[in-house]
C-alpha cells in the first residue's frame, strides 16, 4: 500500500498528507461526472473511495474521505451537482458521504490483511468496501425520505449494482499498476 511505502521515505508525514488530499480530490472529481437520476445520481465516487482503500490502507483511505467530507462542509461545491456547504448533510444522499469513509476504511482494512496479493483478491475487498456504501446510503434514504426498506434499496441500491461491481474491477486493476508506478517512484523496485 502508498502509506506502506511512504512511511519508509524521508517526509513521509506530507507524503501521506498529499496522498490523503489527492484522493479526497479525486473523489470530487468522481462527484462532477454525474449522471442525475432521482434520489441518488450516478457518479464515479465509488471508484475513487475502493482506490483510496486499495491505495492508502485503513486509516489514510478512510481519511481522505473524512477530508472529502470536509470540503463539502466548508462550502466547496465537490458534492454531485456542484453543490457544497452542511446542507448537503441533511439531503437524502447524504448516508452515501458516511459510507464513503466507511467504505475506504473496510477496502484498506482488508487490503492490509493481505487481499492485494491478486487482482481477484482486491476486487473481493472493494465489493466488501461498497456494503457500507451501501447500507448508510439506503438506510438514510429510508429515514428521510419515510421510504420502506425496499424501496430504498428499490432506489439506492439496486441500480448501482452492476456498476459499481464494474468499478471495484478498475479498483483493483488501477490499485495494482498504482503500486508498481509509486515503487519505482521511489526507488522500491
Amino acid at each position: 500500500m502508498l502509506t506502506t511505502y511512504l512511511n519508509k521515505t524521508d517526509n513521509a508525514l506530507w507524503r501521506n498528507a498529499i496522498a490523503i488530499l489527492t484522493f479526497a480530490l479525486l473523489t470530487a472529481i468522481g462527484a462532477q461526472i454525474t449522471v442525475f437520476t432521482e434520489p441518488v445520481p450516478f457518479t464515479l465516487q465509488v471508484l475513487a473511495v475502493l482506490l483510496s482503500g486499495l491505495a492508502l490502507g485503513a486509516r489514510a483511505g478512510a481519511a481522505s474521505q473524512i477530508a472529502y467530507c470536509l470540503m463539502i462542509a466548508s462550502g466547496m461545491p465537490v458534492a454531485a451537482g456542484g453543490l457544497g456547504g452542511l446542507a448537503v448533510f441533511l439531503r437524502p444522499t447524504a448516508g452515501y458521504l458516511i459510507g464513503f469513509i466507511a467504505g475506504a476504511w473496510l477496502t484498506g482494512w482488508l487490503a492490509e490483511q493481505g487481499m492485494t496479493r491478486s487482482a481477484w483478491l482486491r476486487w473481493v475487498a472493494g465489493i466488501a468496501g461498497v456494503v457500507p456504501i451501501y447500507l448508510l446510503g439506503s438506510l438514510w434514504l429510508k429515514i428521510s425520505l419515510n421510504f420502506s426498506l425496499a424501496e430504498a434499496i428499490t432506489v439506492g441500491v439496486a441500480p448501482f449494482i452492476a456498476f459499481d461491481l464494474l468499478k471495484a474491477v478498475i479498483a483493483a486493476i488501477l490499485a495494482e499498476s498504482g503500486h508498481k508506478i509509486l515503487a519505482r517512484w521511489l526507488g522500491k523496485h
